[in-house]
């Protein structure tokens, strides 16, 4: 077998690698703990993108007809990962991997065939149904024709696989519950770089001057969320439990951190109500950024509503010792355990704020809350320790 130095894996990310959320943090975090072990990573991406230091990164050619297109779920993502199957096939004839990591499902089902091919193992990344995450986006209906056809693709694509890692157990229990699909899965929960997302990320000087120049007065309490602006992470109903706790004079105020549709809802807030002191939306916030900003928060909000894909914000939070305020499902006990402040029943902004109006009336609960997560991701959700992990999957397959 050889050694780690001369272990080559190709991972293929189906997405724009690097932006400042969600699934690019997981790949980012992977490639950076296999690194750390000793492990050649090369990663294969659509041609959009931020670099990042010290990362070997192999970008498909842009679209001939619109170079600059951002990717979405939309029948553009289609020719982009025909362009980059092209681009990973190339790259692995070349530089020859001892293993294949596909992201997502696309980058399972691109590895495959090229898996097949240089006859090396594949490993899955899954994040998440790709059925379900396409009813939540509205783009299928449950009970329709589609949806059938679309989840017998799902269960050949986690056929394919010599091994599956999962973002949460719950996923690992979906998987065999609903594709059939037992041996060789393993969890790999998100994890949360401790040394990165530090509380000491801003001085007492610093923040207040940085709250103060936000419009957040020193009486008010700040709710920080971090992450994607959508319908399905939850975006409406954090708005609906503003507007809530601002009718009944909590003072208390919203920072939003994040992309994309920033201005659309920042006209939902106003429809409901809310004003610039109540809301305030920062647009795409650099990753390198996230710790300084998510230190000016008192309380975290993770509003995603999906009942299978992860949510690694959450991590985020419990190592800023922030006390975290989530929809009551089985992926955020995963992180939180019984340090998590459950609102439910999922989905309604009412339970959202009732939980939020709970944490702001109860301060020394939330510090304690706080402070018991941060202690658990310490003790549970280290990268160094996933790096360890796949490294052991690697080696039962290599």
């Amino acid at each position: 077998m050889a050694q780690n130095s001369s272990r080559r894996v190709l991972m293929i990310a189906p997405t724009s690698f690097f932006l400042d959320y969600g699934c690019h943090v997981r790949i980012l975090e992977e490639a950076r703990a296999l690194l750390a072990e000793g492990v050649s990573v090369r990663i294969v991406t659509y041609y959009l993108g931020d670099d990042w230091p010290g990362l070997d990164i192999v970008r498909s050619r842009p679209t001939p007809w619109h170079a600059d297109y951002e990717v979405g779920s939309s029948r553009h993502k289609i020719t982009f990962d025909v362009l980059l199957g092209s681009r990973a096939l190339r790259t692995a004839l070349n530089w020859r991997p001892h293993l294949i990591h596909g992201h997502l499902h696309e980058g399972a089902l691109i590895g495959a065939p090229i898996a097949r091919l240089l006859r090396i193992p594949l490993v899955f990344d899954f994040q998440g149904s790709l059925t379900a995450e396409m009813v939540a986006h509205h783009f299928i209906k449950p009970t329709g024709v589609a949806h059938h056809w679309w989840r017998q693709l799902e269960r050949r694509i986690t056929q394919l696989p010599e091994a599956i890692v999962t973002s949460t157990v719950h996923s690992t229990e979906l998987l065999a519950r609903t594709f059939g699909r037992e041996e060789q899965v393993y969890p790999l929960p998100d994890c949360v770089n401790l040394d990165f997302f530090s509380e000491d990320s801003l001085t007492v000087s610093e923040r207040s001057a940085m709250r103060a120049a936000l419009g957040v007065s020193p009486g008010r309490k700040l709710v920080v969320y971090l992450g994607l602006l959508a319908d399905y992470q939850g975006i409406p109903q954090l708005l609906g439990a503003a507007a809530y706790l601002r009718q009944r004079d909590y003072p208390v105020s919203f920072l939003i951190m994040g992309f994309p549709g920033e201005a659309e809802y920042q006209a939902r807030a106003a429809k409901l109500g809310l004003t610039s002191t109540d809301v305030i939306f920062t647009g795409r916030l650099p990753y390198a950024e996230a710790p300084r900003y998510l230190s000016l928060g008192d309380i975290a909000v993770a509003p995603k509503i999906s009942a299978t894909e992860g949510s690694g914000k959450i991590l985020n939070y419990m190592a800023m010792k922030l006390p975290v305020v989530t929809y009551d499902t089985p992926v955020s006990h995963e992180y939180l355990g019984r340090w998590g402040i459950y609102a439910k029943p999922v989905g309604e902004a009412q339970s959202l704020a009732q939980a939020l109006a709970f944490v702001i009336r109860n301060p020394e609960v939330a510090r304690i809350m706080g402070v018991e997560a941060h202690a658990r991701a310490t003790r549970h959700f280290s990268w160094q320790r996933t790096g360890r992990r796949l490294l052991q999957i690697y080696d039962k397959l290599w």
